[in-house]
């Protein structure tokens, strides 16, 4: 059993830069075709300073950093039992390429089902720009099978 004492922890704050090359990579693997996220001119004549981060890129930052890995290490959860059960996004301010984000995570909830056959980890995180205001809110679950 995970132990409940984990919720509310604090994962370590994650930060990342966002480069041009990244975003334009990450909107080709996820199949995005809009302009504005592979071509600078497109993207300012939209409003924007920089490429935009597409949907779902704040997520990757949290697993680049090692601190989810750190988080299923102290949770006892091994990589062969884990599942990802649900992600959401609230996004407020978009992110572009230059911005420094800090994501700040806190572990909400660990509640179980099937008499504790599934153990689920509920995560929720901030991603904020260099001047911490809020860009969007994430909320990831975690699922471990045993």
């Amino acid at each position: 059993m995970i132990d409940r004492k984990w919720i509310g922890h604090r994962l370590p704050a994650s930060v990342m830069t966002i480069e041009r090359g990244r975003l334009q990579f990450f909107a080709k693997a996820i199949g995005e075709t809009n302009p504005v996220y592979t071509d600078v001119a497109a993207a300012r004549a939209a409003g924007y300073v920089d490429l935009p981060a597409p949907p779902t890129f704040l997520f990757g930052t949290e697993l680049e950093s090692g601190a989810n890995d750190r988080l299923l290490a102290d949770l006892g959860i091994p990589l062969a039992k884990l599942l990802h059960g649900e992600q959401r996004f609230a996004y407020h301010l978009p992110a572009c390429a230059g911005d420094t984000v800090t994501i700040h995570s806190t572990v909400t909830d660990i509640y179980d089902r099937k008499g504790g056959a599934l153990e689920f980890v509920v995560k929720n995180s901030r991603a904020v720009d260099g001047a911490g205001v809020l860009l969007s809110e994430m909320r990831s679950v975690l699922v471990c099978r045993h």
